[in-house]
């Protein structure tokens, strides 16, 4: 009889729990992991250490700003692909709805749409981003990332910034 009550109440812990932590990873914040070269440096700098070129930052996404779509440019967002909504990117927010952007490498430019938002890489030669897809729906964004928690060398806040001789009207 003991037994079966302390798997019952073990039970009913972990099934609380988990959806106490659930809800928090789909409301409130996330950590995500961020692979790839495309956001250097800011996520993954190149390291000299053979241990240092295999870890991946992580990061903490809030999600509080998904509530009215508070974002900045500058900001970077995780998001789902347009093209491919099993993958997410991490991006930086380069103009916002109303703005217009000037296409890189050409002499166009583009009024970003109600609803929608352009993103690009810090590390535009290894990037997927508004350059190769257009301008993304807000509603593909996951959340913001605030602040590199993993590896522990490198924990920090993610500053908002723009990259410098990023011709955008406001």
């Amino acid at each position: 009889m003991g037994t079966r009550n302390f798997l019952w109440d073990l039970s009913k812990k972990s099934f609380t729990y988990g959806l106490i932590g659930f809800t928090i990873s789909d409301r409130c914040a996330s950590i995500a992991p961020v692979r790839g070269l495309s956001m250097v440096p800011t996520f993954n700098p190149p390291t000299s250490t053979f241990l240092g070129s295999l870890s991946d930052d992580y990061v903490l996404v809030e999600k509080f700003c998904l509530e009215k779509y508070k974002f900045s440019r500058g900001d970077v967002i995780v998001f789902c692909s347009p093209s491919n909504h099993r993958e997410k990117h991490i991006k930086r927010i380069i103009a916002l709805p109303g703005d217009w952007i000037k296409i890189s490498h050409t002499y166009d430019e583009l009024k970003i749409p109600d609803g929608h938002c352009w993103v690009e890489g810090d590390n535009s030669a290894s990037s997927l981003d508004s350059r190769s897809f257009g301008p993304i729906p807000l509603g593909l964004v996951h959340g913001r990332v605030t602040h590199i928690v993993w590896p522990p060398h490198r924990v920090a806040q993610v500053k908002r910034r723009i990259p410098q001789g990023r011709p955008v009207s406001y």
